[in-house]
């Protein structure tokens, strides 16, 4: 399996309306980090829309493609949870939730009308949000006495990785970011220097 260094994910929120025989199917894309937003948005729509009869989401989260969750919130089974990680699947993003609010007008639409409504407020809210590609990163930690430190910032700079902390004491330690396509190359220069410690972070 090849290694992936990029990934494609929305660069900011979005959302769309699809209407079928009455009801009314608002659909919500967000960029997202974690599980943990991941519910603080399920759970602010549901306070917002609480006359709403379902809310219905999918989310996939990391490049390897492992972490998803689909949710039909009543409706019945593969008919909106489905569809909504189908479309994010199909825009070929991740790191996305799409939660699309459905507002009942009184005429069923049967499993397939169910699909097509949910596909279709997702694939329009998907497409109206612009979106980014980011690289995939690998989190690390550099070690090094406080008279290298300056050797350490210059490899960040130099390999294009992102500072997250610094402990600045006798033994300084670096928390950095570093893009997973230099991270090879990056690590064979700090060997080559041997003033600087690493250790990856899970």
């Amino acid at each position: 399996m090849s290694t992936v260094y990029q990934y494609t994910t929305l660069a900011t929120p979005a959302q769309a309306e699809f209407k079928d025989k009455g009801s009314r199917f608002l659909s919500f894309a967000w960029p997202v980090q974690s599980e943990a937003e991941i519910r603080g948005y399920v759970q602010t729509l549901r306070e917002q829309h609480h006359k709403a009869r379902h809310c219905c989401y999918a989310w996939r989260l990391g490049v390897d493609g492992n972490r998803y969750r689909a949710n039909d919130d009543g409706e019945p089974a593969g008919s909106a949870g489905r569809p909504i990680l189908g479309q994010i699947d199909s825009a070929a993003i991740t790191d996305v939730l799409v939660v699309v609010i459905r507002y009942f007008g009184g005429t069923l639409l049967g499993v397939p009308g169910l699909i097509h409504a949910y596909k279709t407020a997702t694939a329009a809210a998907i497409a109206s949000a612009e979106k980014i590609r980011l690289d995939v990163c690998q989190q690390l930690r550099l070690y090094c006495d406080y008279a290298h430190l300056s050797e350490a910032l210059r490899w960040c700079k130099q390999q294009q990785a992102q500072v997250l902390q610094q402990d600045l004491q006798q033994q300084c330690c670096l928390h950095v970011r570093i893009p997973l396509a230099l991270l090879e190359s990056g690590l064979a220069v700090l060997r080559q220097q041997r003033a600087i410690d690493v250790k990856l972070d899970n």
